[in-house]
Formats: C-alpha cells, structure tokens, sequence
C-alpha cells in the first residue's frame, strides 16, 4: 500500500522533515517518487523506518545506520557484518542497562529512605541506620552510596 509522507509520519511518530533527512542521508534507498517527484512509501519502507528508528533509539549513528543499510543491500555477502553490528550494539545496551539498573536500585533505596524519614518527620531516623536495619534489597544500593556519593 502507497503512503504519502504525511501518512507514514503520523504512522512512525517521525516529523515528515526527519523522513526527509533519512532519504537525503541514502538510508532508505528503494524510497520510490511517483511522476511529479515526491516521495511514495511502501510497507517495506515502513519496515525499514521502524528498524531505522529502532536502531536510532538504541545509540547508533546515522552514519553506523547507513553502514548497516548498505550491508543489508549487499544480500549474504555481508551477513557476518550485520551480525556483527548487532552484536556490537547488543554489548554495549547490555552495559548501559547493567548501568541503568545500579542507579535504579541507588532511586529505589532513596525511596524508601525519605519515605522513612517522612513517616517519621525526621531524617534522623534512617540516616545513620546500620546496614542490618536496611531492608535487603536496599543494602547494595546504601553500600554504594556510602562507599562513592557523601550526600
């Protein structure tokens, strides 16, 4: 099914001027123009849109983007470096969640502490707690805040 490109922007959530750029950067290279030039996308251009985007969002570059597309038009010849672009990126999410998480658990402690502290009125009350009168899933997080952060 054809779309204009006011149809797939409110399809994607993309700006009609970020389509626009991608076409012009080379990263949709079958984007098809009907007689009077303008552009016509496909549902194949929706799909490449949504792993463009996907892409985007999990850190990479418009230039490792268009790596990546130049790969998939070169077929089973570059599979092994589309793989490899994955797997890069798979690593490196990994460690950004690794990352993620230890500054959730650090929100989560905070949480509970000034939610103590408001029951009772008083910060006093939790702030020099021992690490045995901390609940257990927020000892790492209090150990971590003790050991690197003197707020």
């Amino acid at each position: 099914m054809p779309y204009s490109i006011k149809e797939i922007s409110e399809l994607t959530g993309l700006p009609a001027s970020t389509l626009r750029y991608y076409d012009k950067q080379g990263l949709l290279p079958n984007l098809k123009r009907d007689g009077n030039n303008i552009r016509v996308f496909t549902d194949e251009d929706y799909r490449s849109l949504k792993m463009i985007d996907c892409l985007k969002r999990s850190g990479l570059s418009i230039r490792d983007i268009k790596m990546f597309i130049d790969t998939s038009e070169q077929g089973d010849e570059a599979l092994s470096e589309r793989r490899e672009i994955f797997t890069k990126r798979r690593e490196i999410l990994r460690r950004e969640l690794d990352e993620l998480q230890e500054v959730l658990s650090v929100i989560e402690y905070k949480c509970w502490y000034y939610g103590k502290a408001c029951e009772a009125g008083t910060e006093n009350v939790v702030k020099n707690l021992q690490t045995s009168d901390v609940p257990e899933e927020f000892r790492k997080a209090r150990e971590y805040l003790h050991a690197h952060i003197s707020l």
